[in-house]
């Protein structure tokens, strides 16, 4: 739904979650969706891409890098590139969160081979790890992936779940909107996968089994977290040189949304049922 936001309003807003009325300054304030929950809320990030990058939590603003924006699942979405991503101060609360619910809708079909891997997003930090990240997704190039079987790589705290070979997801990279969902439960220490509302089932532990030094993780502890990427690798918020084989992506994405909590199995498919 639209709102027209005035900057009194957003300033308000911003005060009582702490952060500073400074990044909302900008001429020609845009209109953009508000999702039902406040700052603090189980939501911590949403963005709609109603043609501009804004978060509606927090007003949080990103920085553009030769986005543009077409007709999405819902209203308008991001239209990735090879030479565009969106980088953001922060993603608001998430670096704080124990667990979480990744939710998002994607248009793609599989990139040429050897042009290296695609990432969705990426949760930087600034701990001494090659590939600079908290938390990503990527997507493997044509060599692993086709329009039936996409071979996909998510990450959490350098625990890599590798979607490929007799794993690779279905039907996924065939040039239509599919919504995505990744979460993750502290009480059990289990990703759920979800594809158009329905859990994957029958995955491999290491597909599952969320561990720490070999044992369950339990709650989340990100740290050192420096900025929020959408369409490349966490590099980008790093002022850092990505390595050759990390690029950015060239699909579409609607209704991003990062929510503090493990989402039921009903939550999710009122996600994809609402195209939300």
């Amino acid at each position: 739904m639209k709102s027209n936001q005035s900057l009194i309003t957003i300033c308000l807003l911003a005060a009582l979650a702490g952060v500073a009325c400074q990044k909302l300054d900008r001429p020609g304030m845009p209109n953009f969706p508000k999702d039902p929950d406040n700052p603090g809320g189980i939501l911590k990030f949403y963005t709609a891409f109603e043609n501009t990058e804004v978060d509606s939590i927090r007003a949080n603003f990103g920085t553009q890098v030769n986005a543009t924006f077409e007709a999405g699942v819902t209203g308008k979405a991001y239209k990735g590139s090879s030479n565009s991503y969106i980088k953001y101060p922060s993603a608001n609360d998430f670096a704080k969160v124990t667990s979480f619910t990744i939710s998002f809708w994607m248009k793609k079909t599989p990139h040429a081979p050897g042009s290296g891997a695609e990432f969705v997003f990426a949760l930087p930090t600034t701990t001494d790890i090659w590939h600079k990240s908290e938390s990503f997704l990527l997507i493997e190039d044509g060599n692993q992936s086709t329009a039936a079987l996409g071979a996909f790589k998510f990450m959490i705290q350098d625990q890599w779940f590798e979607f490929v070979g007799a794993n690779r997801l279905q039907n996924v990279l065939n040039d239509q909107w599919h919504h995505l969902a990744f979460v993750y439960d502290e009480t059990t220490s289990k990703l759920t996968t979800y594809i158009d509302g329905n859990a994957l089932t029958g995955l491999p532990a290491n597909l599952t089994d969320v561990k720490n030094a070999g044992n369950p993780r339990g709650k989340l502890s990100f740290k050192n977290v420096s900025g929020f990427v959408i369409g490349g690798p966490s590099h980008l918020a790093l002022n850092a040189t990505p390595d050759s084989w990390m690029v950015k992506y060239t699909g579409s994405l609607d209704q991003f949304r990062i929510y503090g909590k493990a989402l039921s199995a009903t939550e999710i498919t009122a996600l994809f049922n609402s195209k939300q």
